[in-house]
Formats: C-alpha cells, sequence, structure tokens
C-alpha cells in the first residue's frame, strides 16, 4: 500500500506541476511539447515503482509466482485490447484493470492499468511525453476498481454496480488526461477555455469545465459508454474466471511444529 500512495503521489505531482511552474501562458498550441523534459524522468520513476511494487509483495507473501504470471498475462491481454479499433475512438483499455483490481486488490489494478499501457505503447501504440501521464490514469483506474463492493453472492447486483463505475471511471480518466497538456495550451480567441497564470482554485474549475465539455466529453462518452457494456454483458464471467484463479492461487504459510 504505501509503494501505491508513493506512485500516485508523484502522478499528481506530475499533473500538476505545470500550475506551479510556469509563469507564462503559452503562445499558442504547445501541446504537442508539453512535459517534453520531465516526461523521461517521471516515465523511468513509475517503472522502477511498478518492479519494485511486485519485488515487495513477492518478499511479504502478497504475491506468488503464479500471481506474477497472471498479472503478465492480463498485460499482455489488455494492451492487445488497446489496439483493436472501435467506434468514436473507443477501445476496451478499463476493462481489465477494473475487473482486476475489484477481485485482486488495489495494488493488482494499478500495475495492470500502467504496465498494459507501457506495454501498448512499445508494441505500437505510440511512444511520447503523454505515455507516463497515461499510465498513472489507467493505474488508477485499476486502483479505484477496488473500491466497488463485492458481491460474490450476488453476482448481477455486483455487475451493475461495477458497469456503472466504469462508466464514471472512464470519465474522470479523460477529465485526468486533459491536464497533462491543458496548461501548455492557449487560444486568444477562446482565452476562457484555457489557463493562464495566476488563476486561484475557482478560477482554474471554472475554465476547465467548460474546456472539457466542449472538447473531450464526447469522446469520453464513447470510452466509457463502451467499457461500462463490455462489463455489464461479459463481466459476470471474467469474474468467475478472475476469482476461480484467486481460489487456486492462495496459500497459507503455517509454521513447523
Amino acid at each position: 500500500m504505501a509503494v501505491l500512495l508513493l506512485a500516485s503521489a508523484i502522478g499528481a505531482v506530475a499533473f500538476v506541476a505545470p500550475f506551479f511552474s510556469l509563469e507564462t501562458a503559452p503562445p499558442g498550441d504547445g501541446g504537442a511539447l508539453s512535459h517534453a523534459a520531465d516526461a523521461p524522468f517521471f516515465l523511468i520513476l513509475l517503472i522502477v515503482i511498478c518492479l519494485g511494487a511486485v519485488l515487495l509483495n513477492l518478499s511479504a507473501g502478497q504475491m506468488n509466482t503464479r500471481t506474477v504470471a497472471v498479472l503478465g498475462i492480463l498485460t499482455a491481454f489488455n494492451a492487445v485490447l488497446r489496439a483493436l479499433p472501435g467506434p468514436g475512438g473507443f477501445n476496451a483499455i478499463f476493462f481489465l484493470p477494473i475487473l482486476a483490481g475489484h477481485v485482486y486488490g488495489a495494488t493488482f489494478g494499478f500495475l495492470l492499468g500502467s504496465l498494459s499501457l507501457l506495454v501498448s505503447a512499445l508494441l505500437g501504440g505510440g511512444v511520447g511525453p503523454w505515455l507516463p501521464f497515461q499510465m498513472f490514469a489507467t493505474g488508477w483506474v485499476g486502483m479505484l476498481g477496488a473500491l466497488a463492493p463485492s458481491w460474490p453472492r450476488h453476482p448481477r447486483r455486483e455487475v451493475l454496480l461495477l458497469a456503472a463505475w466504469g462508466l464514471f471511471l472512464g470519465l474522470l480518466f479523460g477529465a485526468i488526461m486533459n491536464l497533462w497538456f491543458w496548461p501548455f495550451v492557449f487560444r486568444p480567441d477562446q482565452a476562457a477555455l484555457y489557463w493562464q497564470p495566476g488563476l486561484g482554485l475557482a478560477g482554474i474549475l471554472q475554465r476547465y469545465l467548460p474546456f472539457y465539455l466542449v472538447t473531450s466529453l464526447a469522446w469520453d462518452l464513447w470510452r466509457a459508454g463502451g467499457n461500462a457494456l463490455l462489463i455489464l454483458f461479459l463481466g459476470l464471467p471474467v469474474l468467475r474466471l478472475l476469482r476461480r484463479f484467486q481460489l487456486r492461487f492462495r496459500f497459507e504459510i503455517t509454521p513447523e511444529e
């Protein structure tokens, strides 16, 4: 849990640092150059944290080699799911992190979300300054999947709840991801939609909300709604499969007499 909190704190710093470090508004569309200087640092740091989390959980007995194998398989499968095209920019990238985080816990969900984005990028999804921010945000989606109540005795109710939670998390992902480039872009003809230095928290929210509604909401609804439908129609058998693996991989260390 400590490693998870550390990763989340670093991710939060990565997203909000430009709001404090930029002293002047960008002259134009600087989105392509956003975080070009610090993104490699955050990427390497996040990879080290993910590997460290796996090793620490192995040494503490909270994971074993079979659990790590499942993490690897799900990571590869989720990376492939991201590459499958869908209407309106939809891809199924949140489906497995939400369900796996729900069954296996917040740390597993964070690792699955983050590492699957890394694998997907290396396989052709695109490596750029946006990558560590995508990894953090998708990791948070998997981590927050653990917050949904677990009702194995009422599977249909559980799936309905997870679908609704997945819809919310998909929209939350889009709202968070915009922050990686929003402080670096500015259009004088739409100044009321963009950040400028000196704005307080209230001023930032007043500008960001219409910016999100105008530029991202329709796109995010496709992605969030598509993943919610996947959970609704495929969540029941996948949850059963994940829990079957959980029972097989559970073990208990007992002292020798």
